[in-house]
């Protein structure tokens, strides 16, 4: 079922350790694996990635500076999950879902501050919601219940959230803001509530009822490409190479010209100016399969190699979990990641930091971003 973002926070630990983004706090023996916590007075976002007795591990997803042992641990709960409703497309978002847009104008146009917190969707923008389904009607998960004009390009379909089912006692047509109720639902637990909006945990993949195999292929654009290597829809492809081949350009190309109908670009650890090109290239780019611009069915992840290394890790399960949400309403999704060789190079940093041993046929976990000879974008 979805997660709510209920937060209740209350201090439950003490820093004990802090070496860059990974936390060592104990009196942590009730918090849960993967749990989202608030670090010190300044209430830096963290995640628990290990946990031993009373103490755990604590991935912090911005900069460490100045926290010491003694500081405090804010349990909330609930682990990280990502906002699934209407108003994702044409989205900025950092590696934890957070609206860069939005961030701008609190912080301005330099660096993130730390402990900014915004929410990842308008929550009081109105959408006219068109109900296709009728009280009465029995349901289950993934079934919609009625549609958004999301944008020009893109119908948002709202569907039956996950792990819920029942015999619909209520569905409102109208204008509504994601958190107003659309309809009710009589479960086996009792009477629910169903909004617009939802909240999926990260680490959790969409529920599916079978495996699909690939038939069809994915159109990127580039002819030389489709011919010599290519690639089915619902199937995956890399670009590996050297630095400067043009990597990302080629995927970037693929972004703008394939015949997928949403696209989910994550920016996982690129550098700052490929990342400013994306960005400021694609809300001016038009779509050449619709003429319309091509951010009305574009989702944007920016997590650039100078933000903390833990937000790297996380951005590529954000995107991967927006663009399931749209692959269940039907619609054929390109995911683009740039590149996985950083995200990997996150996850040994952290690894190391956890005093975790290598793989025996693993990368050393020392290995510094100057070593790396090459790096890989992957397509699915």
């Amino acid at each position: 079922m979805t997660e709510k973002n209920t937060t209740t926070e209350q201090a439950s630990g003490v820093i004990k350790r802090v070496t860059g983004p990974l936390v060592r706090a104990t009196g942590m023996g009730q918090a849960k694996l993967y749990e989202v916590v608030r670090v010190s007075e300044e209430k830096l976002m963290g995640e628990i990635i290990e946990l031993h007795g009373d103490e755990a591990a604590i991935q912090v997803y911005e900069e460490t500076a100045g926290i010491a042992p003694g500081d405090p641990v804010y349990r909330t709960g609930r682990t990280m999950s990502v906002a699934l409703a209407p108003g994702l497309l044409e989205s900025i978002y950092d590696g934890i879902q957070r609206p860069l847009k939005t961030i701008e104008a609190v912080a301005g146009n330099q660096y993130i501050k730390r402990g900014i917190e915004a929410d990842p969707i308008d929550m009081d923008k109105v959408w006219k919601f068109t109900a296709t389904k009728k009280a009465g009607d029995t349901v289950e998960a993934g079934d919609v219940l009625g549609e958004v004009q999301e944008t020009s390009l893109i119908v948002h379909k709202v569907m039956v959230p996950p792990g819920m089912s029942g015999e619909l006692v209520e569905v409102k047509s109208g204008d509504f803001t994601v958190t107003s109720p659309i309809a009710s639902l009589k479960t086996a637990e009792g009477t629910e509530s169903i909004a617009m909006l939802q909240y999926w945990p990260i680490r959790v993949a969409r529920p599916k009822n079978q495996k699909i195999f690939p038939t069809e292929p994915l159109r990127t654009g580039g002819r030389s490409i489709d011919t010599f290597f290519p690639i089915a829809k619902g199937g995956a492809g890399s670009i590996p190479g050297p630095f400067g081949a043009g990597k990302t350009v080629t995927q970037q190309g693929i972004a703008k010209y394939c015949d997928a109908e949403i696209i989910v670009y994550i920016g996982c650890g690129e550098r700052g100016n490929e990342m400013t090109e994306v960005l400021s290239e694609f809300p001016h780019l038009i779509d050449p399969n619709t003429g319309e611009t091509l951010m009305k069915r574009t989702i944007l992840i920016a997590n650039t190699s100078n933000m903390p290394v833990a937000a790297r890790e996380a951005s590529v399960y954000t995107g991967i979990t927006i663009a399931e949400y749209y692959r269940d309403m039907g619609y054929n999704v390109a995911l683009m990641a740039d590149s996985t060789s950083r995200w990997a190079e996150a996850m040994r940093e952290i690894s190391g930091r956890l005093e975790e041993m290598p793989g025996e046929e693993g990368t050393q976990r020392t290995s510094p971003h100057e070593q790396l000879s090459s790096t890989n974008e992957r397509v699915s």
